[in-house]
């Protein structure tokens, strides 16, 4: 598989209804990290399979630039499925990076899309593994196997929280949606949030959220995505232009945090191999090997947002730049 697509930050994950050829058009100047060319909720049933051919043009024909390029198809409980990743990922060319498929309830239907996209690289001339996977969960049954459905390809790149499905499946009386439910006294989701999250790091790929579907509410956005950071999800979708630059924002450390990182890194070298020292203090704080993993962690975050230490031109590169 691409490690481009794997290392590139997803902060924002913008979604494009696949039958518009106007929003396809806007598409690539957004500024969304990934870009995701939908075939399944955001397109009537009726015009599913006219929309392959559109989608699959705009990939090849389209400066993309850096962005994540992704095709969302239809589950296999639809009729679609198949001729999604036949007629829309094949014709789509090498700058397609990963195919979403949503409401995964089993990591045998992981492992039946990579069996068909092993045999669409091998018919599209397309070295082997090009083509990731992003797993939507979206329903109770994908959060219950949701440890096996994230380790059941190396293609596997992303989880993605689908908080509207998932309301439906939970049986939830609000028509909120991921939204806040009022009359319940915390967030009725974090657990929902914590176990996607747990599975996607024990598997070694990146987390993403769901939708903030009150479009133009930026204030509620930003506190919904903060919810997400905090516990360590790497970015969230957008649905409209305007969200973009809010996610870009929440998801990106700052620059005082990113040098703060650096910082621990060095003193623990230091203290390590120089000193040879388990733990020291910076400042006022005691940092070890759990406070070395930590600023790890935050440096990959900050060099997939493009952040640099300051006075230098290029990722410090070793362990840092690694997941």
């Amino acid at each position: 598989m691409s490690a481009r697509s794997r290392s590139r930050p997803r902060r924002s994950c913008h979604a494009v209804p696949g039958s518009s050829a106007r929003f396809l058009e806007r598409a690539p100047a957004l500024g969304a990290d990934q870009v995701f060319l939908d075939l399944e909720d955001a397109v009537a049933p009726g015009a599913k399979v006219g929309s392959r051919q559109r989608v699959a043009a705009a990939v090849r024909s389209s400066d993309w630039g850096d962005a994540v390029v992704c095709i969302r198809v239809n589950g296999w409980a639809s009729p679609w499925t198949t001729g999604d990743v036949l007629d829309a990922v094949g014709p789509a060319g090498e700058r397609l990076d990963t195919v979403m498929l949503p409401k995964v309830e089993r990591a045998a239907e992981v492992v039946a899309l990579d069996l068909v996209l092993a045999q669409l690289e091998r018919n599209s001339g397309l070295a082997p593994g090009h083509l990731g996977i992003e797993v939507q969960i979206e329903t109770a049954a994908g959060l219950v196997g949701v440890e096996e459905i994230a380790a059941a390809s190396p293609r596997v790149e992303a989880l993605v929280l689908g908080p509207v499905d998932m309301s439906a499946s939970m049986g939830m009386p609000s028509l909120a949606g991921g939204l806040d439910i009022p009359g319940y006294p915390g967030d009725y989701f974090h657990y929902v949030a914590v176990k996607i999250l747990m599975a996607g790091r024990a598997a070694g790929v990146q987390v993403v959220d769901g939708p903030y579907v009150k479009v133009r509410d930026l204030d509620g956005l930003r506190s919904y995505a903060a919810r997400a950071q905090i516990l360590g999800y790497d970015g969230k979708w957008s649905l409209h232009p305007d969200q973009v630059p809010v996610l870009n924002e929440v998801f990106s450390p700052s620059q005082e945090s990113y040098e703060r990182a650096w910082g621990i890194l060095d003193a623990y070298r230091r203290a390590t191999e120089g000193d040879g020292q388990g733990a020291v203090m910076l400042g006022e704080e005691m940092i070890d090997e759990a406070s070395r993993k930590v600023a790890l962690a935050l440096v990959a975050r900050g060099e997939r947002a493009g952040l640099r230490r300051r006075g230098t031109q290029a990722p410090a590169g070793g362990d840092a730049g690694r997941r």
